[in-house]
């Protein structure tokens, strides 16, 4: 799996100054809505850096190995930009360098024995 810079912004940090933070973007996904509709969407996070604005423009585009993975955190307040809608949110997308493992069924495969005792093959 792998992510693309897709740009980056300037932040604060808690002294109150600034730096600069690349905007990851993962691959597309379709969901479904809460209503139902299913629509197309990626994930994106931020990911600080020590790099001046024209090292960060001229990454934009690039893609690196990873992946963008929920993570829970501290409830917190959100706005969505769009319709100025408060939601209160307990999550955040944040960058990962390794592939998560896939969840598997390890359903335990029993076979017969001579004396009808099951065994896991």
């Amino acid at each position: 799996m792998s992510v693309k810079i897709v740009e980056y912004r300037i932040r604060l940090n808690s002294e109150q100054k600034p730096f600069l933070a690349l905007i990851l973007q993962g691959g597309i996904e379709i969901v479904k809505s809460a209503n139902g509709n299913v629509y197309a969407t990626a994930k994106k996070a931020s990911l600080a850096t020590t790099f001046d604005e024209a090292t960060c423009k001229s990454l934009i585009g690039t893609e690196m190995p990873g992946q963008i993975v929920r993570e829970e955190c501290e409830p917190y307040q959100y706005t969505v930009e769009e319709t100025g809608e408060v939601l209160m949110l307990s999550h955040r997308y944040v960058y990962t360098e390794q592939e998560q493992p896939v969840q598997q069924d390890f359903t335990k495969i029993y076979q017969g024995t001579d004396n009808g005792v099951k065994q896991m093959a």
